[in-house]
């Protein structure tokens, strides 16, 4: 079957209420697997999202491949994702393809890991009908951004602090498999990576840092990510409204660098390690540059790219700019409408072959480089 063929059969399938799902046909399943993040203490959470109880008790589906091997994929999903359904068929194709178990974790505060009412469409559209009398109209705001867009624009440290979350729990995850102690996945040092937008630039500087020494091995390939954040552009009706953008833009050049300075800073502590010094560089271009690159240029052979000519989100050029010369990236055009948000529509016309092809381009090599 194709890609979409695939995607539509389990769009359907998919219950993340169900704890197995057998995927008739292919030898596969998938296993919705519970986890409790218990990793960073309270006060480095912004206002009360420390009480948000879906964020620290949650599920996550595993792709368990036919013939059960000892390969891992993590799969990391993108900014302000809501459910799972894109990405059920990039990880049954890469279960498939490689033999491997394939993890899809979610980012803190998203799918999940987010209350029921923050993808409520009306909950949203009544919120933002209240704030256009304070605020008034905001670019680019939407039902399906505003959660996401209110937070960001009430305190842009949540990106960062959402990031250490998870990269705290995705360390323990990794832990829990090397020792042997996953419920689903057997003990294992062959972790991978695919990551595709946001999940990018967090895996990007995870094993930039590594302090823990658990990624010296990984392999990581993106997928329409790779760029400093000062080369994105998030704002759109499925990421993020005007005001989230600016404001969070804004805190990252203008106030974070000052803020980590004062004697005391809370999140001056979160960011002293190797970890956020990667972070750091990972801001924007002038930022750290020579560390950055350093960084880079050891793992650049365990990298593997692939931008889109059309991503107006994270722009090829920036990614390129980033990663230099040392870090294999490819950059792919397709001949159907496409966007950062949607790289694969599902098409009910014959332009679905085409959807299809294009997607076999992404993850052919995906699946050689990871296997």
């Amino acid at each position: 079957m194709g890609f979409t063929s695939i995607q539509t059969s389990l769009g359907s399938l998919f219950d993340p209420g169900t704890g197995e799902i057998p995927i008739n046909g292919s030898g596969l399943r998938i296993v919705n697997t519970g986890f409790v993040s218990d990793g960073m203490p309270g006060e480095q959470f912004s206002g009360e999202d420390w009480s948000i109880k879906e964020n620290t008790e949650f599920s996550y589906p595993v792709f368990v491949p036919a013939s059960e091997g000892n390969k891992v994929i993590l799969l990391l999903h993108g900014l302000n994702e809501r459910f799972w359904d894109k990405y059920l068929a990039w990880a049954y194709y890469l279960a498939s393809e490689t033999g491997s178990y394939v993890i899809l974790f979610p980012i803190s505060f998203h799918i999940s890991r987010a209350p029921v009412s923050w993808k409520d469409p009306r909950a949203m559209l009544r919120l933002i009908r209240e704030r256009i009398p304070v605020m008034g109209e905001i670019r680019n705001s939407s039902f399906a951004n505003h959660a996401l867009s209110r937070r960001l624009a009430d305190d842009p440290r949540r990106l960062l602090r959402s990031g250490y979350q998870t990269v705290n729990d995705i360390v323990r995850l990794i832990t829990q498999i090397r020792e042997g102690s996953h419920p689903v996945v057997p003990a294992t040092d062959k972790i991978n990576i695919f990551s595709y937008s946001i999940g990018a630039f967090l895996s990007e500087i995870m094993l930039m840092a590594d302090p823990w020494g658990l990624f010296s091995d990984t392999r990581l390939f993106m997928f329409c990510g790779g760029s400093v954040f000062g080369r994105m552009n998030p704002e759109s009706k499925h990421i993020m409204d005007k005001l989230a953008f600016e404001n969070t833009c804004r805190y990252y050049r203008d106030d974070f660098e000052e803020e980590i300075g004062n004697k005391g800073s809370l999140l001056g502590r979160l960011v002293s390690g190797p970890l956020g010094m990667a972070f750091r560089s990972m801001l924007d271009p002038g930022r750290l540059r020579l560390q950055r690159e350093k960084s880079l240029a050891e793992i650049c052979d365990r990298m593997f790219v692939i931008a889109l000519a059309g991503d107006r989100v994270v722009p090829p050029e920036g990614v390129l700019e980033t990663l230099g010369k040392g870090i294999h990236v490819d950059v792919l055009d397709f001949p159907f409408d496409y966007t950062h948000e949607k790289p694969f529509p599902i098409l009910d016309n014959p332009k679905a072959g085409q959807v299809d092809a294009g997607f076999e381009k992404v993850f052919i090599p995906a699946c050689r480089f990871l296997e």
